[in-house]
């Protein structure tokens, strides 16, 4: 581990994670730009938190990931007017999100969330992705599915056979 932000990489590859004071686990519902994102804390409220510099470079986030964050001063920012009531103190990776669900630490409202992760969509992906295999197995190369980006709120929608076919009936 060479360079800067040493203690970072070090406090990220911790397993145990303890909350103090004024900290509250939060899930990440967009990314806003200019290091700040939306969250949604365990009381079903949206708040925007803001992602500080010194995670760049070193850690990401996307939508529906796991975040700490310190809300301690929370209240006097709303009352002065500010639009960023939190800021980011740790990343959750996989391993600490699967932690910290055993434990009595995790939000309620995060437990019915937790295979809208990415993990839980790429598994979801996996197994219809094996249906298909089964009725196409001669473009199988071995190679995994591909992820899909979730950071899309909807797919684009491609059009049916039928509908480009009475599109070009009504041209000609």
């Amino acid at each position: 581990m060479k360079g800067g932000r040493k203690n970072l990489k070090r406090a990220a590859g911790e397993q145990s994670l303890t909350l103090q004071d004024g900290q509250s686990i939060m899930q990440v519902v967009s990314l806003r730009g200019s290091n700040l994102i939306e969250v949604l804390d365990a009381k079903d409220e949206k708040s925007l938190a803001l992602f500080p510099a010194k995670f760049q470079k070193s850690m990401w986030i996307k939508r529906g990931s796991f975040v700490v964050v310190d809300e301690s001063g929370k209240e006097k920012a709303i009352k002065d007017g500010s639009k960023v009531a939190c800021i980011v103190t740790k990343v959750l990776f996989y391993e600490q999100v699967r932690a910290l669900q055993k434990s009595t630490e995790w939000p309620e409202i995060f437990k019915s969330t937790n295979s809208d992760d990415a993990n839980g969509s790429l598994e979801r992906q996996a197994c219809n992705h094996e249906e298909n295999d089964q009725s196409e197995s001669d473009d199988d190369d071995g190679l995994p599915p591909l992820e899909a980006n979730i950071n899309r709120m909807k797919p684009m929608e491609l059009q049916t056979e039928s509908e480009s076919d009475s599109e070009s009936d009504t041209d000609s």
